[in-house]
């Protein structure tokens, strides 16, 4: 896609800062969109649009219904069509279910759920045939632990609500994802080896070593690999997805549904 600045449609994403996010903020841009990335930090937004003609930025907490508006006016002045939101917000390591803090649910529910839809409602009159909705969850909110309560109540309830958002805006023709990846070698996957390590009294590397053999060819999920599956969304054909949900998990469900 050739397309010039001027002419780009527009992609609307929070946590485009992020270790994971980043891959995906610019392998959308090279897939031919602009991206207006939505944070708290300006100079973390800053250092990354500064890199790209094809970037701008918002700044807004997406945990606060104030994002709403902040997000609608920049979104209306670029006045184009919004081909894709992508919400990859990260919730807090809160630790396993048996000691994380009740009121981490609720937050990490929040950011997930209420983010998302805080996200949608602020670009939905410049949505069009085609348009995407689409949410990070993760593999925990489908194969539950004992350690990682945040991320595993929060991607289930994220999962369901991209299933109703399917249901809402289908016939506008408009459909929902969840993009559900495996852990990633990040330092987000360190805080949470770290609380595993703690809870048995193993190193932080032994805990990656288990976390690997969980994976049916041994392997994390790579930022490039989560990417590719999310552009792979902007394709006319991914209609047939509406309502789904893309496992990226490198083979760790066990599951059959």
């Amino acid at each position: 896609m050739t397309t010039s600045s001027q002419e780009r449609e527009l992609v609307v994403m929070v946590g485009a800062t992020g270790a994971l996010g980043e891959t995906v903020a610019r392998r959308l841009v090279e897939s031919g969109l602009h991206l207006i990335a939505v944070g708290r930090s300006e100079d973390d937004l800053k250092k990354l649009v500064s890199s790209s003609e094809h970037m701008s930025y918002c700044i807004a907490d997406i945990g606060d219904d104030s994002a709403i508006e902040k997000i609608k006016a920049v979104v209306t002045k670029m006045n184009r069509t919004v081909r894709m939101v992508v919400h990859a917000a990260g919730v807090p390591v809160a630790g396993g279910v048996l000691e994380a803090n009740p009121l981490a649910l609720s937050q990490a529910i929040n950011i997930k759920a209420g983010g998302m839809m805080r996200l949608q409602r602020a670009v939905d009159a410049h949505l069009v045939r085609g348009s995407r909705l689409v949410a990070v969850g993760g593999h925990y909110g489908f194969e539950p632990t004992a350690y990682a309560a945040t991320a595993g109540v929060a991607n289930a309830g994220l999962t369901n609500l991209m299933r109703q958002f399917s249901w809402a805006l289908g016939a506008r023709g408009i459909t929902a994802h969840l993009v559900a990846p495996g852990p990633a070698d990040t330092e987000r996957l360190r805080n949470v080896a770290n609380t595993r390590a703690a809870q048995r009294g193993i190193s932080v590397e032994e805990v990656f070593d288990e976390l690997k053999e969980e994976s049916a060819i041994h392997a994390f999920t790579t930022p490039q690999q989560v990417a590719w599956g999310i552009c792979l969304l902007l394709a006319p054909e991914a209609d047939a997805m509406a309502g789904s949900s893309l496992m990226l998990d490198s083979g760790r469900r066990r599951g059959l549904p």
